[in-house]
């Protein structure tokens, strides 16, 4: 299970690297995000038959690098524009 947090707060931290542009989420909830792109790779990568949902493997790994990049994608869009309803 701790290696499973590890492995989430690394991804969010890679997703963060990987998409571009200025970025006004927080480290929490880029690291949270990250957690539930772990889960959501090793969700898909178990559908897809190569391991058990807590299982670190290469699909896995790289299907939640992406869910993270997504995820937080979504999660700044959100932010963005309740700041701008804001004003």
């Amino acid at each position: 299970m701790i290696g499973f947090i590890i492995a989430g707060l690394v991804i969010g931290a890679l997703a963060r690297l990987i998409k571009p542009g200025k970025q006004s989420l927080g480290i929490l909830a880029t690291l949270l995000l990250g957690l539930a792109g772990s889960v959501i790779g090793g969700v898909i990568a178990n559908l897809l038959g190569t391991g058990d949902i807590w299982e670190l493997n290469i699909l896995g790994f790289i299907v939640a690098v992406i869910a993270s990049v997504l995820l937080i994608g979504v999660a700044e869009a959100i932010a963005s524009s309740r700041h701008k309803t804001a004003h």
